[in-house]
């Protein structure tokens, strides 16, 4: 979602006749798309306030001009306000009406819906970007179409098209309520063109036997499936507030393989959350023996301001994480 606001930033800004340069400090204006999911993602953005100084300056007189956006919270605003000349909205260096400008012409993140109704106690996300607000899935498809087949002769068409949501089984149309996320995913793949679609990220919670269906029978889904766990223990993911369990968890999973045995899998873990022993850590373990997970993006706690989360005392120890990271990747590693 990042890279996406990122790229859509860049198009509003080409469409003012600026021009990008790979060099910082002979740029005229510096935005920087910030993301606060963890905080060595903010902290990474206060390492750049030293570069800051070595930008060049303007006729004007003036150093260039930087502007911090993306998801950024109340805050860590006022604090970066001192360092930037602006801190802006993100859907203020926006233009539905403007096409994006892809990094990779290949590769297209098409965001389906922006913000996320689940609170998740460990996730700034509905702090940041705010509660879910869907995409027109007329929208969705006219962007889709003219990724695969572009109008500028200058691109190639998309060969992959990755649907983007916080939380992507919450999709519905505001233009037609009949359109949830499965009856989109259809419309996309039927859609004429060589290519292949991903979408990132479902809730297990809610991931429907019609989306399972759908998934099945749509020849150009990918056959790669993200499905965040966050955890293995049934009392850390009440925790969290992710309302399902291992064991439901592990029932979907089969099910889906079930309907799809080729799939690759892969999920999110955090590893260390407040209070967890060393017997709800093994329950993950046992989890990742059981599933056999083909990728793992594993977390190590840290407290994020705001969130429910960050009142619990941050109790496991940073070295304890680290052993617990390495046997998650480990079993990774070994399938």
């Amino acid at each position: 979602m990042n890279i996406s606001d990122s790229e859509r930033v860049s198009a509003v800004l080409e469409s003012r006749d600026y021009e990008k340069t790979p060099d910082m400090d002979k740029a005229d204006l510096v935005v920087v798309v910030m993301c606060s999911v963890r905080q060595s993602a903010v902290d990474r953005v206060f390492g750049l306030v030293e570069k800051f100084k070595k930008l060049k300056t303007l006729p004007t007189g003036r150093q260039a001009k930087t502007i911090l956006t993306g998801c950024i919270l109340k805050k860590d605003r006022k604090t970066f306000s001192r360092y930037f000349d602006e801190v802006v909205d993100i859907k203020d260096l926006q233009n539905p009406n403007i096409a994006s400008r892809y990094i990779d012409e290949a590769r297209a993140f098409l965001p389906i819906s922006n913000g996320c109704n689940n609170f998740c106690s460990y996730c700034v996300v509905p702090y940041t970007r705010g509660r879910l607000v869907c995409r027109d899935h007329r929208e969705i498809l006219k962007e889709a179409k003219n990724l695969i087949n572009p109008t500028s002769p200058r691109l190639r068409g998309a060969r992959e098209i990755w649907l983007l949501g916080q939380n992507v089984n919450d999709y519905s149309s505001p233009a037609d309520k009949s359109i949830g996320f499965p009856e989109l995913l259809k419309i996309v793949n039927d859609l004429p063109g060589k290519f292949k679609i991903f979408f990132m990220s479902p809730n297990p919670k809610n991931f429907s036997d019609k989306l399972i269906k759908v998934m099945q029978k749509c020849k150009k889904f990918s056959r790669y499936l993200n499905l965040p766990v966050q955890s293995g223990d049934n009392e850390i993911l009440k925790k969290m507030n992710r309302p399902y369990t291992a064991q439901q968890y592990m029932a979907l999973v089969k099910k889906i393989r079930k309907a799809i045995p080729k799939i690759n899998l892969s999920t999110d873990v955090i590893v260390g959350f407040p209070g967890e022993t060393k017997r709800q850590f093994e329950n993950t373990a046992k989890l990742f023996k059981k599933i056999k997970f083909n990728i793992a993006y594993i977390n190590k706690y840290s407290p994020r301001w705001g969130t429910a989360a960050a009142k619990l005392k941050d109790d496991v120890p940073w070295e304890e994480k680290k052993r617990r990271e390495k046997i998650l990747m480990d079993l990774v590693n070994a399938k």
